[in-house]
């Protein structure tokens, strides 16, 4: 693959791949490090894609892997920073709504946020299976069982 054809690859997955990195870093700059690794990931591979999936099938898969294997390299102790600023000072029910489902899925198994940053990206269930190693239906089995899960958390 030329540098050319790396950049329009990546030029047409970066939405996707920032995504994944978001849904598995707790914040900006560790969904940035993350990308970063994703990109020299799929420099590495390229040459190695078979094309028995999509191009698309392939970079989520990568990301996923990524994102996976650094969560579980980087089991540093952090310390927060306390600045005592309210950044959502004006939001509307709509932003919180979704601040409080992502730090639930936040709080979900890997493999169970995976299947869920899949879904919310629009992937059909067949899609999802190929990406993550289960069946269509089993997808399906998982997303209701995690959506369940999902109503039952509280605001621990």
């Amino acid at each position: 693959m030329t540098e050319a054809d790396f950049k329009k690859l990546v030029e047409e997955n970066k939405g996707r791949i920032y995504s994944v990195c978001f849904m598995f870093a707790s914040d900006a700059d560790g969904a940035n490090d993350l990308f970063q690794e994703v990109l020299l990931n799929l420099w590495k591979g390229c040459e190695s894609f078979r094309g028995q999936s999509s191009v698309g099938t392939w970079v989520y898969r990568v990301a996923l892997n990524t994102c996976i294997n650094a969560r579980k390299r980087r089991r540093l102790r952090t310390v927060p920073l306390d600045i005592n600023i309210n950044l959502y000072e004006d939001e509307d029910a709509v932003s919180q709504q979704s601040r409080e489902l992502y730090r639930r899925i936040h709080r979900l198994e890997i493999f169970d946020r995976a299947i869920v940053l899949l879904w919310l990206e629009g992937l059909q269930y067949q899609e999802i299976g190929e990406i993550v190693g289960i069946s269509a239906g089993n997808v399906g089995v998982r997303l209701t069982r995690i959506r369940e899960q999902l109503k039952k958390m509280n605001d621990e």
